[in-house]
């Protein structure tokens, strides 16, 4: 694909930019990002906040026919984001599910995919926040559970250089293998964990991902498949 990468200052989100855009006629292959974003948004509608200039910020335009297999957009981007990692800093990244990028426990990125109709079907916009330039004094309520590139790899990392490594492994995706790769880079597999619903609050030990992004969780009275949550991995 050949990619449209416009770089802005500021705006309030890459994600409801990129979706006005692509109702106005924006093609798939376009790429938003800005050094700061005053209105960032994650899952739940929480809101996502960096410095300005510390964070790659930066939503990704692609289209579909149809509803089915949307989840898997956020897969590609999150495995792209996993590929960036290793080739730009040199760190090992994973995924956890649904939208997150961990190294070891701590989150480096979080993922968020929103879809609008257009002529050609659906647009899907999936927008990434990944932390790259931090000081290297962590807040102290971060330490435990946030990290950056930068303060792995131990030296300075150019935000357009992991984007670009993360088009180039978008473009590389083999997507009939997607499932395959998804499930291997995903670390809550394996792992006891606790998901957070609205209606309650589901344990057990994650066994596996569907083809169609559902979880499997082994709970105590049976295997539960978990459609939407947030998931916490347990020691």
């Amino acid at each position: 694909m050949a990619w449209i990468v416009q770089w802005v200052d500021e705006t309030g989100s890459t994600n409801a930019d990129l979706l006005s855009a692509a109702r106005a006629g924006a093609p798939p292959g376009t790429a938003l990002a800005a050094d700061h974003q005053t209105a960032g948004r994650g899952r739940l509608g929480r809101r996502w906040q960096a410095p300005p200039g510390s964070s790659l910020l930066v939503s990704l335009l692609f289209h579909a026919p149809a509803a089915e297999g949307l989840h898997r957009f956020t897969q590609a981007v999150g495995l792209a984001a996993v590929d960036a990692c290793r080739t730009v800093a040199g760190v090992e990244a994973s995924l956890k599910w649904p939208n997150d990028v961990l190294v070891a426990s701590r989150k480096l990125a979080g993922i968020l995919a929103e879809t609008a109709p257009v002529d050609a079907g659906i647009a899907v916009v999936v927008g990434i926040g990944m932390n790259v330039t931090w000081p290297a004094e962590v807040p102290a309520d971060l330490v435990e559970t946030m990290t950056a590139l930068n303060l792995e790899c131990g030296r300075p990392v150019d935000r357009e250089a992991v984007l670009a490594a993360m088009l180039a492994a978008l473009d590389a995706t083999d997507w009939a293998a997607l499932h395959d790769r998804y499930r291997a880079a995903l670390s809550t597999l394996g792992r006891a964990v606790r998901v957070e619903q609205a209606a309650e609050v589901i344990e057990g030990v994650a066994v596996d991902v569907r083809p169609d992004g559902r979880l499997v969780v082994e709970t105590s009275v049976g295997e539960r498949e978990i459609t939407t949550g947030d998931v916490v991995h347990l020691r």
